[in-house]
Order: structure tokens, then sequence, then C-alpha cells
């Protein structure tokens, strides 16, 4: 390429037969970040129910109270929209607060590499979602407010390793492992 072309802009992806319309994109958007958020909530709530009075409690507080307000957003924008829940909430009721719980019993660090794992996944996930709104009408308000939350989801990632997230025994591995189950309750959550 000579110095003075301009690089090529990547071509949009057609849809094929079977790719969701406008409308089911929305809803599984809608459906997917709001059973995330709910799953965040309640892995902070087994990580408190755990560490709640240690050092690392004030922290985890706060990541709490944020995943509190996108929550709140996410609930309003369902029934505004007309979009079920995903019938896979009572698993992610007990799936998240099990894994909060789990890595805390493993330690304050454990805890901070399960919260940097799953911000990480959650970091990628709402940048692919900007990328597919538009900066108009409810579409536009939709994307401003995920991408709100993905600062805040990418403060919580910088926090755990502020709080010695890297310093896990097989960090490696355990964050391998809940990206994989993190990415795997996005695909679910979206469908089902």
């Amino acid at each position: 390429m000579s110095e003075t072309a301009k690089p090529e802009r990547p071509e949009r992806r057609r849809a094929l037969p079977g790719d969701p319309d406008r409308r089911e994109r929305l809803e599984r958007l809608l459906r997917v970040d709001l059973a995330g958020e709910y799953g965040a909530r309640r892995i902070y709530e087994g990580q408190l129910a755990v560490l709640g009075r240690s050092r690392a409690g004030p922290t985890i507080r706060e990541m709490w109270e944020q995943e509190a307000k996108h929550l709140d957003y996410f609930e309003k924008a369902l029934p505004k929209h007309r979009v079920r829940p995903t019938a896979l909430q009572p698993a992610w009721h007990v799936a998240g607060f099990a894994l909060g719980a789990v890595t805390a019993l493993m330690g304050e660090k454990a805890a901070m590499a399960c919260t940097v794992a799953v911000e990480e996944v959650i970091d990628e996930h709402y940048a692919r979602q900007a990328e597919q709104l538009s900066d108009d009408g409810e579409e536009g308000e939709l994307k401003q407010a995920i991408l709100e939350f993905r600062e805040d989801e990418i403060e919580h990632r910088n926090t755990g390793i502020a709080h010695g997230a890297e310093e896990t025994v097989a960090y490696e591995g355990l964050t391998g492992i809940i990206k994989t189950g993190s990415r795997l309750a996005i695909w679910l959550s979206e469908r089902y």
C-alpha cells in the first residue's frame, strides 16, 4: 500500500439466512445484559457472604453497588422494550453466588481473580455490542449506557488486579475456567 493510500474499511458482514433480525438482536442484547448484571451481583453477594468483614469487604461492596445500578437499568429496559428475561435466570442465581463464594473461600486474591476474569469477558462483550448499535434514538441511549457500564467493568477489573488477583495460585487456569464459563453463560442467555 502506498503512503498516500487510505486503509480499506472492513466490510460489514452481510446477514446470512438464520441470522437474527434487528428486533431479535435487541432482544438478545437486553436479555443477556440483564442476565450478566444479575449474575455479577450474585457473584459479589457470594464473595460478600465470605469476605464481607475482611479488608476486601468494602471494595467488593462498592463493586456490588455499581452492579446494582447496571441491573436496575436493564430491569427497566426489558419491559420497556417488551423483552422477556432469560429462562436461565434461576441457574444464574445459584451459579453466580456459588462462583463468588467458592473463589472467596479460596482467598481474597482468588476472589479478585474471579472479578478480573468475569470483567475482562464483559469488557469484550460490551465493546462488541456497542459496535453493533447506532448512535441514534433508543439505540443511541442503550449504546451510551453500555459504554458507561463498560467503563465500570474495566474499573472493576483494574481493582481486582490492584488487589493482587494475578498473585493467585494457578491464576491462568482459574481465570481461564471462569472466562470460558462466562462466555458460555453469555451465549446461552442470548438464546434462552
